[in-house]
């Protein structure tokens, strides 16, 4: 099954690059498993002399290896090369409901994902069509990336709204999830009966002193590019574009 839906996402990730990266883009290249193929499609057709001159802001140190392995060039968005901004960011998503608002995180990198995607001008999300839902915050938590000092009052203020909060632990080493900025992650959830509005709390998380950000990305429309069990890809807007 594993193998199955990484073909699907490998599919997704293909058609996005296909379709929408052209030489001489500054590109963000997103996180995670599925957001690895387009990364790798972008190497591809650059080695095929296919794709030139791209230039790329990689939002993860995962992607920066992979950049590195691929000769992907990539700068931070402080360089000079990239200080006008993306003109694409390519990534996935943990959950994508109905309006095409998103839960990003899984991986731990929503900040940086945030930051490219914000940026640019154009925004795509692969995913396969597991990740599809009608309510977000139900089936994956939304991650909350907050500093070490604030962990118990951030979680006091985020259980007083209805949120179920666990701290996130790493799997192959003892102790919480550090994230490459040095914090830690609270993975909150709600129930199917409390109904959440995501672009509201997208803003309102933010405001508890000592969250850095976290995973709703509500106010930047993506493309989102999905891969169907039956073969084919659907390219769904955001609703009223």
């Amino acid at each position: 099954m594993e193998q199955y839906t990484n073909r699907l996402k490998e599919a997704a990730g293909k058609a996005a690059v296909d379709d929408m990266v052209k030489s001489g883009m500054k590109l963000g290249l997103g996180t995670g498993s599925t957001a690895i193929h387009a990364v790798r499609r972008v190497g591809e057709l650059l080695t095929q002399g296919l794709l030139r001159d791209i230039v790329a802001f990689a939002t993860s140190f995962q992607t920066e290896i992979e950049c590195e392995k691929l000769k992907i060039p990539f700068f931070t968005l402080n360089s000079q090369e990239l200080t006008s901004g993306l003109d694409l960011t390519i990534d996935g998503a943990d959950e994508v409901d109905m309006q095409n608002r998103l839960i990003k995180g899984g991986g731990g990198a929503m900040l940086i994902e945030k930051l490219a995607a914000y940026s640019s001008l154009a925004y795509i999300i692969t995913v396969d069509e597991s990740k599809l839902t009608e309510q977000l915050g139900i089936g994956f938590p939304v991650p909350v990336e907050v500093i070490p000092a604030a962990r118990v009052q951030v979680t006091r203020a985020l259980e007083k709204i209805g949120a179920v909060v666990i701290l996130r632990g790493a799997i192959q080493k003892a102790g919480p999830v550090i994230t490459e900025h040095g914090n830690l992650i609270l993975d909150i959830s709600f129930g199917p009966n409390k109904p959440i509005d995501p672009s509201f709390l997208e803003t309102e998380l933010n405001q508890i002193p000592g969250v850095v950000e976290n995973g709703f990305f509500t106010r930047k429309p993506p493309v989102v590019y999905i891969a169907r069990s039956n073969g084919t890809i659907e390219t769904r807007l955001t609703p009223g574009l």
